[in-house]
């Protein structure tokens, strides 16, 4: 039977109680009043992660139709890269209970011996940092975190985490975080704003669908983009019946080989379900018209081809038979692009299309930080995670696969490391009002 349009409707948010720091062995300590939040941050300008962050943490953001003050308190910073234009001195003039503090075990124990917060946040996106020779942006989002194990480990205690973005640009240094997360029974919650930002039309995946194929579409950055898309594809995908099952393989396009698979319209013949790729497009709301005469017009190949020459694709098979394909219509040089915003579409068991827009309002509130610090709130009063850290372990291996398929010239790789398996919370989480 098809799934009617009140299947595609989400549920509800999840309900906030207070919680509290927890030891080593897991157990609570005593609630507070009000959470006593340590910000750890790359850098802390205008547009930047840090911002969009922090500042709804010091002065609220608007939610259902008022301002809303999260009910705690930011009382420490540490800031690696300070710049002319960095905020970090002007809002602790600001905020006078933000205290700036020269490296991160003080930030955490506010100069003390032990640690001194009950949440942290590590946002490492932004600042000048070095790629490695595949392309990735080492940002330094594990020595953050096992600089803040230390102070736990020290201290006999711990307090919920926060890491924005994916976990790590290394494998290895992912797993070690989640799987340090799990022994010392800390709350740990990370990824982007993709999954809980809004959505056009406002709609999940039917819980339990049967899905055969899935595509995700963007005009994204290597690594850094790639996550996003991987992101936005998975909290959709993961909604399927028997929940996550891992990856099992992932191989990558990019020049010829990518136009071929364009050309080639079906997963069989080396590409992806032309049908799905035509309704994730037509989702868009940046869909370029490369006809000067025209606003509204679905682009050809060839004016694919000339508006974003440098794209590339990377196709995943699922260990219980499901394949997507990420796909970055990466504008070159002047070109203009084809495409500038976030969308998926799935093929259902049955030939039906579910598709959907992730919407990200690029105005100067940049909204859809927002439901991120939404969630982030509830970690830090419950002491658990609303979002399945799961997810984002697996987004991102399979952004670090598909890099690593790029770099070893389009090679299809296996992936045993990525069996991850897990069931998400049936209650949607995404952004609706």
């Amino acid at each position: 039977m098809s799934p009617s349009r009140r299947d595609f409707l989400s549920g509800t948010t999840a309900t906030m109680v207070l919680g509290g720091t927890a030891s080593l062995g897991g157990t609570a300590r005593a609630a507070r009043q009000r959470p006593r939040i340590a910000v750890l941050t790359t850098v802390y300008h205008k547009y930047s992660h840090g911002q969009h962050i922090v500042d709804r943490f010091l002065a609220g953001y608007g939610w259902e139709g008022r301002h809303h003050r999260p009910p705690m308190d930011v009382v420490s910073l540490y800031v690696q890269q300070e710049r002319k234009d960095n905020f970090s001195i002007a809002r602790s003039r600001q905020h006078p209970q933000m205290k700036i503090y020269p490296t991160i075990a003080e930030a955490l124990t506010r100069g003390r011996a032990d640690l001194a917060v009950d949440g942290v946040l590590i946002i490492c996106e932004h600042g000048n940092f070095p790629s490695n020779e595949k392309g990735q942006r080492l940002y330094p989002r594990f020595e953050y975190f096992q600089q803040v194990v230390d102070v736990y480990r020290a201290s006999g205690r711990t307090a919920p985490v926060f890491n924005d973005k994916h976990l790590s640009w290394n494998w290895d240094y992912a797993r070690q975080m989640f799987d340090t997360a799990k022994e010392m029974n800390f709350g740990f919650m990370a990824g982007s704003s993709l999954p809980l930002s809004w959505r056009l039309p406002s709609v999940d995946l039917p819980w339990g669908a049967e899905v055969e194929e899935a595509v995700g579409i963007w005009d994204e950055d290597l690594d850094a983009g790639d996550f996003h898309v991987l992101e936005a594809l998975q909290a959709i995908v993961e909604r399927r019946r028997g929940g996550e099952t891992g990856v099992r393989a992932v191989e990558a396009l990019r020049g010829e080989r990518f136009w071929h698979a364009l050309e080639s319209g079906s997963w069989e013949k080396g590409g992806w379900d032309k049908q799905l790729l035509e309704a994730a497009l037509c989702r868009s709301l940046q869909l370029t018209s490369r006809r000067p005469t025209y606003s509204h017009v679905f682009p050809t190949i060839d004016e694919i081809r000339r508006a974003s020459p440098d794209s590339r694709a990377y196709r995943f098979e699922y260990l219980d038979g499901l394949k997507t394909t990420l796909i970055q219509f990466k504008p070159g040089g002047r070109a203009g692009g084809i495409v500038g915003d976030c969308s998926v579409a799935a093929r259902l068991k049955g030939g039906e299309i579910f598709s959907v827009l992730f919407y990200l309002s690029y105005q100067s509130l940049r909204n859809f930080f927002s439901p991120l610090v939404h969630h982030i709130e509830t970690l830090f009063l419950t002491g658990q995670s609303p979002c399945p850290l799961e997810r984002t372990l697996l987004t991102t291996g399979m952004t670090e696969a598909g890099i690593d398929s790029l770099y070893q010239n389009q090679k299809r790789i296996e992936l045993p490391h990525l069996a991850i398996r897990y069931e998400p919370p049936r209650q949607s989480q995404f952004w609706r009002t």
